[in-house]
């Protein structure tokens, strides 16, 4: 609800981040993470409320209208706390530190809203939880009540509350696991138990690894394509591992979890079908299933996955692509206060809209001849029967129903064009935008659009001159601001993208920008004991700095440093990048021992360690060697690094230098430390990578 006009806007009015900037007009007092807010807690000796949440979602949004623009409400919080909001997506470094201390604190898993409250004097927190209703339901106490007993234990409880503090300390200090022995020897044990620990949790009906919630998982459907692309000239290639990656691609394409309008995939899916999504569409989401179905495809042939790529791509340069070049971060769940309403349809609107063959084979296919499958109403599009049935029940071949149903979708695209469009969140962050860039890059390569390296490009040029300063990235911008000093995860994710746009298509100065990248991130996060802090040496210290190797909705920022530094160490020469690589990946080996398919990112490291990244360069005349990239690119290699640097493109780092061009270009393929004789026929080099002994098919 609007705020009555004479309300003053509280002072995260002043901020960039359009999650704050919807509780600017709130009757709480909030304030932004600060010295500000930190200092009136330690001088009124208040406990600090902490909320986290995101611009996209849903029920942060509920808990917005119920208790924060609830006047009663924001006066109880007025009155006995210090108010403090925050974007998750802006500072993750805070988000990651009071998520685990609530799981710590509750046994229960975390999620957003956040709620902590924090005691003053040193910001440990002592109670906490995620969404509170404004009246008791779900089992859960009001908000109101919660607030009055939480204030009440902070003045009369303060023993107890420093104990508890005290111990919870102690916990986040035993939290990083040691690094490996002395003498640990790296071997594959770790992807063994990973394809093992995936088949396990495999649904081998619906796809993916989990039941309800279902989370897309990219890493490990790419750890299972790499995982077959390994044993391809193996005596029994792993078609199972092949079999649970495509299944679950499959079902994501076919299911409400893919945009079948309008492109692009939601969060997650509500149940194990892949049928109903939360509705909200993430960028790094988009960014990581854009490279990986542009990789199935590629390594498949399948049109399916061809076409969820595509049509990825095409919605984010549509609609998530700023006019400067760089990429927005989310859509709103959320429309006219509605979840989904700006994406489900109603069956009288869609049989309007559509002749008769268009809406007899959409019908069939998209569940319209059912039940309504949204809140028992409304049909959001769900594939419920194969497109070869359909042809069949239609009397159709397989081209002319893809074409009527295309045809019948952009006249719902059309229609759908006239709605109120969920709100955009228009803030652009750097780590986000490199997963971006790389899924670009790759569909780029995979999908023969140029147009696709074009985009990625106009975002890292957006990205070097908005963010880059000084020799350190920037986290975030907006409106023409830059701010808040960069994470693990922005410098190394950024310098990949570059690494995998360089191999798209070559620009020197990219590479010079990842090597600038990766130096900085071993100057300012590496730890001397192994591995990288998610914060930088010179950031703002918190209750407990964050050291992960885990992947979690982002891939691990740990395990994109170590596949990072051992391919820029093998392309360059550079032993002191091999050495991080390894460092990384000794210091994270007791966490990939644990539980293995929860690395599967430090695992893709750990297999280009062992079986190391295949570079290949072509150098000669720039139209001579692209023929020959665009052949190679054909060949799905996962543990490839393939790069066209043409005669004209300018000063090069020496191991690249020392490559000289031919008037008919010409290969060199280095595994490891390990180069082969030139090649100068491209027959004789597609043979030579086709054989499979080093480039994992």
């Amino acid at each position: 609800m609007p705020a009555p006009p004479d309300r003053p806007r509280n002072r995260l009015a002043a901020e960039t981040s359009p999650y704050l900037l919807q509780h600017a007009d709130n009757p709480v007092d909030w304030y932004p993470w600060g010295a500000e807010a930190l200092e009136r807690a330690r001088r009124e000796d208040k406990p600090i409320l902490l909320s986290v949440g995101y611009s996209a979602c849903h029920w942060c949004h509920v808990m917005a209208h119920e208790s924060f623009e609830h006047e009663p409400t924001a006066a109880l919080m007025n009155a006995h706390f210090v108010n403090v909001k925050v974007d998750r997506e802006e500072r993750p470094d805070i988000d990651r530190v009071y998520q685990l201390a609530q799981q710590l604190l509750t046994q229960r898993g975390g999620g957003w809203p956040l709620t902590m409250f924090l005691a003053p004097d040193d910001r440990m927190p002592f109670f906490g939880g995620t969404y509170f209703p404004r009246e008791a339901r779900y089992g859960m106490p009001s908000f109101a009540d919660l607030l009055r007993r939480v204030a009440e234990y902070y003045r009369a409880e303060r023993a107890a509350i420093r104990a508890q503090n005290g111990r919870l300390a102690a916990v986040f200090e035993d939290l990083t696991p040691p690094p490996a022995a002395p003498g640990t020897t790296l071997d594959a044990t770790p992807l063994v138990r990973a394809r093992e620990g995936l088949e396990h949790d495999f649904d081998a009906t619906f796809g993916g690894f989990t039941g309800a919630p279902k989370f897309p998982h990219a890493g490990y459907v790419e750890r299972l394509l790499r995982h077959w692309a390994a044993s391809q000239h193996a005596a029994e290639p792993d078609l199972r591992a092949l079999y649970m990656a495509t299944l679950t691609l499959t079902r994501m394409a076919e299911g409400g979890l893919y945009d079948h309008v309008g492109g692009g995939f939601a969060r997650y899916s509500v149940d194990a079908w892949w049928m109903i999504p939360h509705f909200e569409k993430m960028l790094y989401d988009n960014g990581l299933l854009l490279g990986l179905y542009a990789s199935a495809a590629l390594a498949t042939g399948d049109p399916l996955f061809r076409r969820a790529a595509a049509g990825t791509a095409d919605w984010v340069l549509a609609e998530m692509q700023a006019p400067t070049g760089g990429f927005y971060s989310s859509l709103d769940a959320d429309s006219e206060g509605e979840e989904g309403r700006y994406y489900v349809w109603d069956r009288a609107e869609v049989r309007a809209l559509l002749d008769a063959d268009e809406f007899a084979v959409l019908a069939q296919r998209f569940g319209l001849d059912r039940a309504p499958n949204f809140e028992d109403r409304h049909w959001h599009l769900h594939a419920f029967v194969a497109l070869e049935e359909v042809a069949a029940a239609t009397g159709r071949d397989a081209a002319a129903t893809v074409a009527l149903l295309e045809r019948g979708l952009g006249k719902l695209a059309a229609r759908r064009a006239g709605r109120v469009r969920p709100g955009r969140d228009e803030k652009i962050l750097t780590s986000w935008n490199a997963l971006m860039i790389r899924g670009l890059a790759i569909a780029a390569r995979a999908l023969d659009r140029p147009a696709l390296a074009e985009a990625a490009t106009r975002a890292v040029d957006f990205l070097r001159r908005e963010l880059w300063s000084g020799g350190r990235l920037w986290a975030t911008h907006k409106d023409g601001r830059s701010h808040l000093a960069a994470y693990l995860d922005d410098y190394v994710f950024l310098a990949e993208a570059l690494l995998e746009l360089c191999a798209t298509r070559w620009r020197a100065a990219d590479l010079e920008f990842a090597v600038e990248l990766a130096d900085a991130a071993l100057a300012h996060f590496e730890d001397s004991a192994g591995g990288f802090w998610f914060t930088a040496d010179d950031a703002e210290p918190l209750v407990h700095r964050s050291k992960s190797y885990g992947d979690e909705a982002l891939p691990s920022g740990n395990g994109v440093a170590a596949r990072l530094y051992a391919r820029l160490g093998f392309l360059l020469g550079e032993p002191r990048y091999l050495a991080a690589a390894e460092r990384t990946l000794l210091a994270a080996w007791a966490s990939i021992e644990r539980h293995p398919p929860s690395h599967a990112t430090l695992l893709d490291a750990l297999e280009e360690w062992l079986d190391p990244t295949e570079v290949v360069v072509l150098r000669g005349p720039a139209d001579v060697i692209a023929r020959w990239h665009r052949d190679l690119s054909r060949l799905y290699a996962p543990r490839r690094l393939l790069l066209s640097v043409p005669d004209d493109a300018g000063p090069l780092p020496p191991a690249l230098a020392e490559k000289p061009g031919a008037p008919r270009g010409v290969a060199y393929v280095c595994t490891g430390t390990r180069c082969d004789a030139p090649i100068t026929d491209p027959a004789v080099l597609v043979r030579r990578l086709r054989d499979g002994i080093v480039a994992g098919g």
